[in-house]
């Protein structure tokens, strides 16, 4: 699919869907705090164990983001 039209389908679920909205906001709040702990010189044990864990939620949300924008495409085609 266009990159264009993939963004535009992003940002009309961001102004419509609350569930998408939802999903993004906390992708981002989980991205701040990857880039928290990658701002540091050297991680603790449990800093990497978090640093994983919190990459993995944020690839979970965007799994998720991707399923709901598939599913809004193949409404408007049907």
């Amino acid at each position: 699919m266009d990159k264009a039209i993939q963004e535009e389908l992003k940002a009309h679920l961001m102004q419509t869907n609350e569930t998408y909205r939802n999903l993004m906001n906390q992708h981002h709040e989980y991205d701040l705090l990857v880039e928290q702990l990658e701002s540091k010189p050297a991680l603790s044990a449990d800093e990497e164990i978090e640093e994983h864990r919190l990459k993995k939620l944020k690839l979970q949300l965007k799994d998720q983001m991707e399923r709901l924008v598939s599913e809004y495409r193949l409404q408007q085609v049907s």
